[in-house]
């Protein structure tokens, strides 16, 4: 799992980051909302544990704007607000999961990984763009409402940059999703599921436009008619 640790205090972030790292899991740290806002808006996480008294921000307002974008990466608020009201004011707002501090670190690993196996339906996943959708779930892309098939390699590219319609996707962010560190990875080995990825969209007409940034990445939009 990719989680991102949004934690002001140095040394709980650094603990819980390298916790993370012995249990198997990839962590990445923001000191602010600030700085989660700008890794959100150009990383992808399967899970984001927020403290929620931030020094630029409240926590809460990340949740309610990762939801309003119809973001669903899973959510667990980790924080000293202890009161009934303040767990239900976070579960409201689009948070996953709570737990209160001071917490057993085990717990919070169990809980990540509880979260990761969660059905993406349970967030209501259904990515769209113009005539275009993708069921996350099913896996299953359909085009004015008929189904699609397309290879295993192909969805995961239209997922990723589906999260991020209208925004540009870095190459490195793209074979990092569909490689990992598995090495199984040419040197244009993105370029070529993003060439078959556009070809099949176009030969289904479905009416969205995958652009190529030279020297950044890629991005997904509505054609223009």
């Amino acid at each position: 799992m990719r989680v991102l640790i949004v934690e002001d205090n140095e040394e709980l972030a650094r603990l819980v980051v390298g916790g993370l790292g012995k249990a198997g899991h990839a962590a990445d740290h923001a000191a602010t909302a600030a700085e989660a806002r700008h890794i959100l808006a150009v990383e992808i996480y399967d899970a984001v544990v927020l403290d929620l008294g931030l020094p630029d921000a409240d926590g809460l307002a990340i949740v309610r704007e990762m939801r309003a974008r119809q973001d669903p990466t899973a959510i667990l608020v980790l924080t000293a607000r202890a009161g009934v009201d303040d767990r239900v004011e976070g579960l409201r707002s689009g948070a996953d999961d709570y737990l209160v501090k001071p917490f057993a670190f085990e717990e919070l690993v169990a809980r990540i990984e509880a979260l990761s196996r969660r059905p993406r339906a349970m967030h209501g996943l259904v990515l769209r763009l113009a005539n275009l959708s993708l069921d996350t779930t099913g896996r299953q892309v359909f085009i004015d409402d008929e189904p699609h098939i397309l290879s295993a390699r192909e969805l995961a590219v239209l997922e990723i940059l589906l999260r991020r319609k209208g925004r540009v996707v870095p190459k490195k962010l793209v074979e990092d999703q569909l490689f990992g560190a598995s090495g199984d990875l040419s040197s244009n080995a993105v370029e070529v599921y993003v060439h078959r990825l556009r070809r099949q969209l176009a030969e289904r007409n479905a009416h969205v436009t995958i652009h190529t940034v030279r020297g950044v990445g890629y991005m997904i939009a509505e054609a223009k008619a």
